[in-house]
């Protein structure tokens, strides 16, 4: 795969146990190419949490990108009227963003960049991190899935006997799910 002639926004929700896999799969996207523009939630910009500090997460994202990222509202709304982006990824999306994604909220820098991007007609590939995706969760998901241009990495349950409700995607089909949404389509399966 050759990413290079593509710009990819990044936008990094709150689901902070994901946030190493996440680093993982933007440099990938790096190697392959593509230029990234980090987009990052309030929460992921402010909350310190056992997984690391915010402020550290956002530097090494910055280090791999080249790219301090978009971290507001104002920032990111210009995504739409200048057409900045090939496809934008949400990885993670927590259950929260993905609600107010299929509402169409945005009082967020992740939720405005989605959204501005759509307005282009453009692929949005969403990578779900949620313990409630079987839960209250499952009608948006189901919602999302059939909406224009939206597109979602496989998923599937991290942890049935513990955490019955809850899904995350298998990001290590990121770059095919980004592929095929550059070409209209969502990759398949979905489940695994």
């Amino acid at each position: 795969m050759d990413f290079s002639k593509y710009t990819i926004g990044f936008g990094i929700t709150g689901s902070f146990c994901t946030h190493e896999k996440i680093k993982k799969e933007i440099q990938r996207l790096v190697d392959l190419g593509a230029t990234v523009i980090p987009v990052f939630s309030y929460q992921t910009q402010s909350l310190d949490t056992r997984f690391g500090k915010a402020a550290d997460f956002m530097q090494e994202v910055a280090e791999l990108t080249g790219n301090k990222g978009l971290r507001t509202i104002t920032e990111a709304e210009p995504i739409g009227p200048k057409g900045l982006l090939d496809v934008m990824v949400i990885a993670p999306c927590t259950g929260n963003s993905l609600a107010k994604l299929e509402a169409g909220i945005t009082d967020t820098p992740v939720l405005m960049a989605a959204k501005a991007h759509l307005r282009n007609n453009r692929p949005l590939v969403i990578s779900i991190s949620t313990n409630d995706a079987l839960g209250m969760n499952f009608k948006n998901i189901g919602k999302l899935m059939y909406m224009k241009n939206i597109y979602f990495v496989p998923f599937g349950q991290d942890d049935y006997a513990k955490k019955p409700s809850s899904m995350v995607a298998k990001t290590k089909w990121l770059p095919e799910t980004i592929e095929e949404a550059l070409r209209g389509r969502q990759i398949q399966p979905v489940l695994r």
